[in-house]
């Protein structure tokens, strides 16, 4: 099974060429649900307790780093040798049920009850293949659509290889929890409020999630966001400083589907 902790090592500087420190795999996922008919989708957004040494206080999408269990599933499940592929899916899911309660990437979704059980046992480090197995619960790792893979090269305390997924929470199964560890609220909002929020003071944002909300933002659909996505091959973004008109600006690639691709360096939020 290839680890892709040590695919991300031999990530380059898109600006100097030079390889770029080891970075933490992790996973989040854009949960989307429906709404009324005209209204723009709504995603799940989880506001970070402001005592996390990664994006304190800001609002991000469910999702946490890569555990080894998390390839030892992929594995079980036939996915082998794919660049943590499985494993990054696995995390997101597994992720998802701890910070909100919600299950997403499962064949049939499991009662109310028995999730609640089975988030309490991964608090407690069991892990989610065992739950799945005593439960007779089975993934679809398929639900989960790539959609974006970020790294930075900057000498940030933690540095993250993040990939980013496409999920449905489904009719009726939108219900969550705040785990009031890592996160202190839960909410369900489009991604033009959520920017909105952001540029009143209401919320804060980094610019990874800045820049995926403005790409979200584009889409009427869960559906037309997968669309999109199936169209654009998931390339490792890695952000750079430049100097534009004199003013230093954070930027990323053009061709990654992004429709604002820099920000002032002196107004952008890192975590």
């Amino acid at each position: 099974m290839t680890d892709s902790h040590d695919n991300s090592r031999q990530h380059r500087d898109p600006i100097t060429e030079q390889k770029l420190a080891p970075a933490i795999d992790a996973a989040t996922v854009v949960i989307f649900r429906d709404t009324p008919l005209g209204q723009p989708p709504e995603l799940l957004m989880v506001e970070r307790s402001a005592k996390m040494a990664f994006a304190a206080g800001a609002a991000v999408f469910p999702g946490g780093r890569i555990d080894p269990e998390d390839f030892t599933y992929a594995g079980k499940l036939g996915y082998r040798d794919d660049g943590g592929e499985g494993a990054s899916r696995i995390a997101a899911i597994r992720e998802t049920i701890e910070e909100t309660g919600l299950a997403i990437g499962f064949i049939e979704t499991p009662e109310e009850k028995a999730l609640a059980d089975a988030r309490a046992q991964l608090h407690a480090g069991k892990s989610l293949q065992s739950i799945c197995t005593a439960n007779g619960w089975h993934l679809d790792l398929e639900m989960m659509v790539p959609f974006a893979r970020w790294r930075p090269s900057f000498a940030e305390a933690r540095i993250f290889d993040t990939r980013f997924y496409l999920a449905n929470a489904g009719a009726g199964r939108d219900r969550v929890l705040v785990d009031e560890t890592e996160n202190r609220h839960l909410f369900w909002a489009s991604a033009s409020d959520v920017l909105h929020r952001a540029d009143t003071g209401a919320l804060k944002i980094i610019f990874p999630t800045r820049r995926n909300l403005e790409r979200l933002a584009q889409f009427t659909s869960h559906d037309e966001a997968v669309s999109h996505a199936c169209t654009i091959p998931v390339r490792t973004i890695t952000p750079y400083i430049e100097e534009r008109g004199g003013t230093a600006h954070l930027c990323i690639p053009g061709g990654f589907g992004y429709p604002v691709t820099s920000e002032a360096l002196r107004n952008a939020k890192r975590g």
